[in-house]
């Protein structure tokens, strides 16, 4: 016996050689289906080491694999989660349960993708955020009225949510990334369209908009609701101060912003709005677009929030603004590499993406390419000069029209 051997203790030595390490199989079902010599086997362990009976023990075991599964796939991109529909009952029982994604959003493993939908198409495509990989969604289970017809999107949680008119009237279709499906959705409290919208964390919030009448007369709206993906219902909220269509929302600071738009009298708006959940109010801003070029056909402003500032791409010249939230004053940044002026705004996405600027379209650069070109910064205040870096690898095996429809971008 060597020297080493001979400072072990007898006891310890004993409790080393008797360990043995079982590492749970989390493609195996729950202990009470298991063969009845393993299960008996398992339950007795189990029994003998926390002194539960064998139906505690069951129930404990068949919790633990489920929460280690829920750990697991929390932390594999979302981008990949329709494929466990079709690996067995039991993964998509655990996609459509929403742990996954609640798990996710504690642990901060929330990334953004961005879903798309342009001219010429009638499904969505979903994008990861480096535009590196990419899927075809579903068709939508409507008439061609709505799937050829205007649309507007927004995302709350894992939904994604289109709101536009079928032949009878304005419709909600609710996409819900967990098990890869469009459902009809309830109608909003008080259907629209041409709305500003915004969304946070798991609600989305609309207000102002166009109401149809039964008799073919419009309404400009000051009403305001939220949706929940959680419980996928509908609030109403506080009215605003004022009637509003085509205007823009956004979330700023805790806050929901509405800018611009046209009223009752279709005279364009310069005000803007900031709703305050804690009181459900809304204060009106004076002059928040003081100074902008507006047109009628113009699109609705095109903003975006990144780092709690508030950008505006300006669609005549296609220059890019920042806000200054304490003067109520816009700053110049540089000008935006797409052609935002070709219809003023209209078939251009700006989104934030994190920390950075998303810009979708037509190339200013390569005016002759009717394919769309994708382009971020890293925007801040301070800087004197924008740096556009264009995404050089996207979407390797896709090519969709430069005109862009809609467009929205979910973080899950």
């Amino acid at each position: 016996m060597s020297k080493d051997e001979a400072k072990i203790p007898e006891p310890m030595r004993s409790l080393i050689v008797s360990i043995e390490s079982k590492i749970p199989d989390l493609n195996i079902n729950s202990c009470c289906d298991l063969e009845d010599e393993e299960k008996g086997e398992i339950l007795n362990t189990v029994e003998n080491q926390t002194s539960l009976n064998a139906q505690d023990a069951c129930y404990g075991l068949s919790k633990l694999l489920f929460e280690l599964e829920v750990e697991i796939f929390a932390r594999i991109s979302c981008f990949q989660y329709w494929k466990l529909n079709f690996l067995n009952k039991q993964f998509s029982q655990l996609l459509q349960s929403r742990e996954i994604f609640r798990v996710r959003r504690e642990r901060r493993f929330v990334q953004p993708c961005v879903f798309m939908l342009s001219s010429g198409e009638t499904c969505w495509t979903m994008f990861d955020k480096d535009f590196k990989n990419f899927r075809q969604l579903p068709e939508v289970p409507s008439d061609d009225c709505f799937l050829y017809g205007d649309k507007e999107t927004i995302s709350a949680g894992t939904h994604l949510i289109v709101t536009g008119r079928e032949v009878e009237h304005i419709v909600v279709w609710r996409y819900e990334l967990e098990i890869n499906k469009w459902i009809k959705d309830t109608e909003m409290i008080t259907p629209r369209v041409m709305y500003a919208s915004a969304r946070h964390g798991t609600d989305a919030f609309f207000a102002g908009g166009i109401k149809a009448s039964d008799k073919g007369n419009s309404e400009v709206l000051n009403v305001a609701e939220r949706y929940n993906s959680d419980t996928k219902t509908w609030k109403a909220m506080h009215i605003m101060n004022k009637r509003r269509k085509v205007s823009s929302g956004c979330f700023l600071r805790g806050k929901f912003y509405v800018l611009g738009g046209r009223d009752e009298n279709d005279v364009h708006l310069t005000c803007g709005e900031s709703y305050d959940e804690m009181t459900d109010s809304w204060k009106l801003i004076p002059d928040m677009l003081k100074g902008m070029a507006f047109m009628t056909p113009q699109s609705p402003p095109l903003i975006a929030v990144a780092n709690d500032n508030l950008y505006l791409l300006e669609t005549w010249l296609n220059e890019l603004w920042v806000y200054d939230i304490d003067a109520n004053a816009w700053q110049y940044l540089g000008v935006v590499p797409v052609k935002a002026n070709a219809a003023l705004g209209w078939g251009v996405a700006f989104k934030s993406l994190d920390d950075m600027l998303l810009v979708i379209g037509g190339s200013s650069a390569q005016p002759w390419n009717n394919t769309m070109s994708v382009y971020t910064c890293r925007p801040s205040p301070k800087m004197g000069k924008m740096v556009w870096e264009e995404n050089k690898h996207c979407c390797d095996g896709v090519q969709l029209n430069h005109f862009i429809r809609n467009c929205c971008v979910m973080i899950a």
